[in-house]
C-alpha cells in the first residue's frame, strides 16, 4: 500500500490535522475587508520569507520578539480560522495557502503571491510533511513523496493547479506576482517592489531611509529567521486541540491530538536554497516531472518564469 500523509478531505480539500475543521470553512466563508493584505502560496514557496519582509518592512526594520509575535502579526487564515485571522491592528497581513478560485477575494484588497519552481519546491515540501508528526509521514523516502507530488496527491491539492489560477492574475492591479528565485536573486530589490506595492508611504520611507533596506535584509536574512522559527515547536492552537479530540481519521482522537502537539523532527527553515532538486531528483524523476510540466502548462507560458534558472527543461 502507498505511504501517504495523514489527512482528511474538507470543502473539497485535503488537510492535515493541523488545520480543524472549523477554521477551514470559516477560512474558506471570509470576506475581505478593504485594505487586508494577502499573502499567498502553494506550499513551501517562500511563503514564511516573504511574510518576514513584509513584517518588517510595516515595522521599519523591527524583527519581531518572537514567533508568537509574528504569527500575531501575519495571521495563517486556515490555521486560525476567520475569526483570529481578522488583523485587529493595522498594518499587517494575512497568509493563505488557497488557489485563486478557493481564495476569499476582494477588489478592495490586495494580494502578493510567490511561487517557487516545481522541484525545488517538491522537495522542501517532502522534508516539511515529513517532519512534522501530525502528517505520520516520518519514515516515508522522498520517492513516496514524489509519487503523491506529480499527481498533486498532496494537501493544497495539485501544485501546477494552484500556480496557474493566480499566473491568470498576475496583472491585476491588486495582485503582486513574485518568485522564490527573484528574491533571492536580487532581495534588495524585491523589497522596494513589495514595499511600493504595500503603499507609498513605504516606498517613501526607503527613499527616505537607504539603511532601512539593509535593516530589513538583515532581519529576513536565513540564520536570523532560524532563530525565530526554529526555537519552539509548530504553533497549536485551542481550537485544534478540540478539533482532534472530534476527529477520528484512521487514528484514534487522542493520538491525534499527541502528534500535532509534537514538535518538529527537523527545521521549519530548513535550506532556502535554489538547486536542491539535483541531490534529490533521479534521471526517471526529472523525464516525469517533465512531462507533467509539458501537460499541465500547455498553451502557458508560465514556465518562463523561470528561463533563467539552472532546472531541466
Amino acid at each position: 500500500m502507498a505511504v501517504r500523509p495523514l489527512t482528511r478531505m474538507i470543502e473539497g480539500m485535503p488537510w492535515s490535522h493541523y488545520f480543524p475543521e472549523q477554521c477551514v470553512r470559516s477560512a474558506l466563508a471570509y470576506q475581505p475587508l478593504p485594505g487586508d493584505v494577502f499573502i499567498v502560496s502553494y506550499p513551501k514557496c517562500g511563503t514564511t520569507w516573504l511574510q518576514y519582509l513584509v513584517y518588517n518592512i510595516y515595522s521599519g526594520g523591527v524583527p519581531p520578539r518572537n514567533r508568537e509575535q509574528f504569527w500575531d502579526n501575519t495571521p495563517f487564515l486556515e490555521m486560525r480560522g476567520a475569526e483570529r485571522s481578522v488583523l485587529r491592528s493595522k498594518p499587517g497581513a494575512i497568509k493563505t495557502h488557497l488557489p485563486f478560485d478557493r481564495q476569499p477575494y476582494s477588489p478592495q484588497a490586495k494580494y502578493l503571491y510567490i511561487t517557487r519552481n516545481p522541484f525545488d519546491c517538491c522537495v522542501s515540501y517532502y522534508y516539511h510533511t515529513k517532519h512534522l508528526p501530525g502528517y505520520c509521514f516520518g519514515q516515508a523516502t522522498f520517492d513516496d513523496f514524489f509519487e503523491l507530488f506529480i499527481t498533486g496527491d498532496v494537501e493544497f491539492g495539485d501544485y501546477f493547479d494552484h500556480l496557474l489560477s493566480w499566473y491568470e492574475h498576475r496583472s491585476d492591479p491588486n495582485v503582486l506576482f513574485l518568485t522564490y528565485e527573484e528574491l533571492k536573486g536580487d532581495t534588495s530589490a524585491a523589497v522596494v517592489k513589495i514595499a511600493g506595492f504595500l503603499g507609498n508611504e513605504y516606498a517613501a520611507r526607503l527613499s527616505r531611509e537607504p539603511a532601512l533596506v539593509d535593516r530589513i535584509l538583515e532581519a529576513a536574512a536565513l540564520g536570523n529567521m532560524k532563530k525565530v522559527f526554529n526555537s519552539c515547536d509548530f504553533p497549536v492552537t485551542e481550537e485544534q486541540k478540540a478539533a482532534s479530540i472530534k476527529e477520528q481519521e484512521r487514528l484514534a482522537a487522542a493520538s491525534v491530538e499527541d502528534l500535532v502537539r509534537r514538535p518538529m523532527t527537523g527545521e521549519f527553515v530548513r535550506k532556502g536554497a535554489v538547486g536542491d532538486w539535483k541531490g534529490h531528483f533521479s534521471p526517471v524523476q526529472v523525464q516525469r516531472m517533465l512531462e507533467r510540466i509539458r501537460v499541465k502548462t500547455a498553451g502557458s507560458d508560465v514556465m518562463d518564469l523561470w528561463k533563467d534558472v539552472d532546472i531541466p527543461r
